[in-house]
C-alpha cells in the first residue's frame, strides 16, 4: 500500500528533512514507486495559498522530488504521499495528494489503503478526475461536508462532522488518510499511522531511511512546535506514538488537539 506524511506546525517550517527520508521509501528502502506528491499551504492570509507538486515517477528518482529536497519551502501544513497502486493505473491524474476548493479554501487529501466495492453517489460539484478509490472517497467527504456546513466551520465542528462521515467509508476497507485546509491537519488510521510532537528543548534526530541527521536545536526557536504524522516512523532515535485502529486525530499549531 501507499505511505503518508503530514506536518502541522505552529510557525512556517522547512519540511526538507522529513521529506528526504520519506522519499527513499519510493523504490530505495521500500517499494512505493508508482508516483508521489506533496502540497504546502502558504500565504499571508491564513495560509490560503497552496503549492502542489505531483509526479508519476518514483519520488526517489523524480527530478521534481529533487527540487523539493533542495528548495526549503516553509509551511505550517504539509501533506505528502508515495504511491503503491491498488486501484487506477500509474498516471498523473491518480497521484495524491488531491486538491479541491470548498468555502473559498483549498483542501488537500491523501489516502493509504484499499476500499472494496466502494461506489459512492456523487451528485454535487465534486467529481473524480482519475480512477482511484481514494479520489472518490475525497470527493464524497467534500460533498457531505458541504451539505453539513454553510461556510468554513470551526476545527472542532469539522472534527465532529468527520467522525460521523469517516466510518461510512472505512467500512469498505483500509482508510488511512490525511486532510488539511491550511488551518489544521486531520489524520485517520485504519491500520498504520504514528505521530511525534517536537518542541523546545529540541534535540537531534536521525533518519531511518537515509544516512542523515539534524540537530533541531540549531534551527528552531523556543516558540516553534511541529507535529509529524507518518505511516511508519521516520527516525530511529525518537519516540513515535501509534494511532489506535479507527482513531481520528486533529493537530493545530503543531500539537494534538485535545
Amino acid at each position: 500500500m501507499c505511505q503518508l506524511l503530514g506536518l502541522n506546525c505552529k510557525n512556517p517550517t522547512d519540511a526538507t528533512f522529513s521529506f528526504s527520508g520519506f522519499a527513499q521509501r519510493a523504490g530505495v528502502t521500500d517499494h512505493h514507486a508508482d508516483g508521489w506528491g506533496i502540497a504546502f499551504f502558504e500565504g499571508s492570509e491564513q495560509d490560503r495559498g497552496l503549492r502542489h507538486f505531483i509526479d508519476h515517477l518514483p519520488a526517489s528518482t523524480s527530478p521534481v522530488a529533487e527540487l523539493i529536497r533542495k528548495y526549503p519551502i516553509k509551511s505550517r501544513n504539509v501533506i505528502s504521499h508515495i504511491r503503491k497502486a491498488t486501484q487506477g493505473v500509474v498516471a498523473l491524474e491518480n497521484c495524491h495528494p488531491f486538491v479541491r476548493e470548498l468555502w473559498g479554501r483549498y483542501w488537500v487529501f491523501a489516502h493509504n489503503g484499499n476500499l472494496e466495492n466502494y461506489e459512492p453517489r456523487l451528485h454535487g460539484n465534486f467529481k473524480p478526475v482519475g480512477h482511484t478509490d481514494s479520489e472518490q472517497a475525497f470527493c464524497w467527504l467534500m460533498q457531505e461536508m458541504a451539505k453539513s456546513h454553510a461556510s468554513v466551520p470551526s476545527v472542532d465542528e469539522l472534527t465532529l462532522t468527520l467522525k460521523e462521515l469517516v466510518p461510512q467509508i472505512a467500512k469498505h476497507g483500509t482508510f488511512n488518510f490525511l486532510l488539511s485546509n491550511g488551518q489544521a491537519l486531520w489524520a485517520h488510521a485504519s491500520t498504520n499511522l504514528c505521530y511525534i510532537e517536537r518542541k523546545h528543548p529540541f534535540a537531534k534526530a536521525t533518519l531511518s531511511d537515509q544516512d542523515m541527521s539534524i540537530n533541531f536545536a540549531e534551527h528552531a526557536s523556543p516558540d516553534d512546535r511541529v507535529a509529524v504524522v507518518v505511516t511508519a516512523p521516520l527516525t530511529t532515535n525518537e519516540v513515535w506514538t501509534p494511532f489506535a485502529p479507527g482513531e481520528l486525530k486533529v493537530f493545530v499549531d503543531g500539537q494534538l488537539r485535545a
